[in-house]
């Protein structure tokens, strides 16, 4: 069967449009017409690319696109569709085209869904993987970097500085990295670890505590997050659009760079609620493992919330958020966990110098 219609043809080599009548023969499968040249021009189906465009249709040639044929006959266009669609020649780009505007809203907001998830989940996730890539000495050399830097801004009690080196030695800590800690004078309610083993712990923290079982407990949580390399992970995390990339091509120096130009926000990092939980259990071990009384973990969750005030939430909070579902974690683990405790006069001496 052939059908016929009238229709331009651009040749490619001219801008001039030439009106020619076009044929279609469905049983051969070509399309035919003749130029102003009087030339006759087969193209096959198969040799051809359609789109629509508004109330044009257009034919391209596969193998020189610059040609082209356009049909404006709608009766000649739906014939054409139908027959496109019988022979199975309709391209995944028309068939798309075809599906209609609710279906394009769906596939939109699908891909913008998508989208959305990617970067609040599976981009972080990536870039906390991509830690893997890096190696553990640049944890140290990065974290002495901070370390300097931040301890210039603040004045460090040399005395409470050792008395607190003293006290974490009496502890089995199952730290993976060499530890120093440093005690800050300042108000602030806050205690941070850096990727090298470095621990800063300021005296308002300190003077919030009323054990000693307090400041194992907080000694036990940060060494969890310096084993864990939280620290590293979050800050991954933070910059995820930056590494996605370079984590996928894995490039380690791309990575490094990318970490290294935003050092300095290791101090304020919030760590998540899976690295808190996971720091709140390994903590909790060395306390059992220290034959010291876990309540310790407990109760300086609860002074600290307590502690906090409408007007100045401690920075301990900020970067190291306090929930009842933790302190309700920990009690849990007291009630269910076999342990036991020794009296530490030592860890007590050390404990009430440092509190001097």
């Amino acid at each position: 069967m052939i059908i016929k219609t009238a229709a331009v043809y651009f040749d490619g080599e001219s801008s001039t449009p030439q009106n020619v009548e076009l044929f279609l023969d469905k049983n051969k499968e070509i399309f035919y017409f003749e130029t102003q040249k009087n030339d006759w021009i087969n193209w096959g189906i198969k040799e051809s690319d359609f789109k629509q465009k508004s109330d044009s249709f257009i034919i391209q040639n596969k193998e020189d696109v610059s040609k082209s044929i356009i049909i404006k006959d709608s009766l000649f266009i739906n014939n054409l569709k139908a027959y496109l669609k019988e022979t199975g020649n309709v391209s995944w780009h028309q068939k798309l085209i075809n599906l209609g505007f609710k279906v394009h809203s769906v596939i939109a907001i699908t891909i913008l869904g998508f989208i959305g998830l990617s970067y609040l989940y599976i981009m972080p996730y990536i870039a906390e993987k991509a830690v893997v890539l890096v190696p553990e000495s640049y944890d140290t050399n990065l974290g002495n970097l901070v370390s300097k830097q931040s301890l210039m801004t603040n004045t460090v009690d040399s005395v409470k500085s050792e008395k607190l080196n003293q006290f974490a030695k009496e502890l089995k800590l199952n730290n993976n990295k060499n530890l120093h800690f440093t005690v800050v004078n300042s108000d602030i309610v806050n205690a941070y670890a850096l990727p090298n083993g470095d621990i800063v712990v300021f005296s308002g923290i300190l003077d919030a505590m009323k054990d000693y079982d307090e400041l194992v407990a907080l000694i036990g949580h940060e060494v969890s997050h310096v084993n864990n390399r939280d620290s590293m992970k979050m800050l991954c995390r933070n910059l995820s659009g930056y590494l996605f990339v370079s984590a996928i091509l894995g490039d380690t120096n791309g990575i490094m760079a990318i970490i290294g130009d935003n050092a300095n926000t290791l101090q304020s990092l919030s760590f998540s609620r899976k690295f808190e939980h996971q720091a709140d259990i390994e903590g909790f071990q060395i306390l059992i493992t220290n034959h010291v009384n876990p309540k310790g973990m407990s109760n300086l969750f609860k002074r600290l919330q307590e502690d906090k005030s409408d007007f100045s939430i401690p920075e301990f909070l900020s970067s190291h958020p306090i929930t009842t579902e933790r302190i309700n974690d920990v009690e849990k683990m007291i009630q269910s966990k076999s342990f036991s405790v020794n009296d530490n006069p030592k860890l007590k001496t050390l404990f009430e110098e440092i509190k001097q």
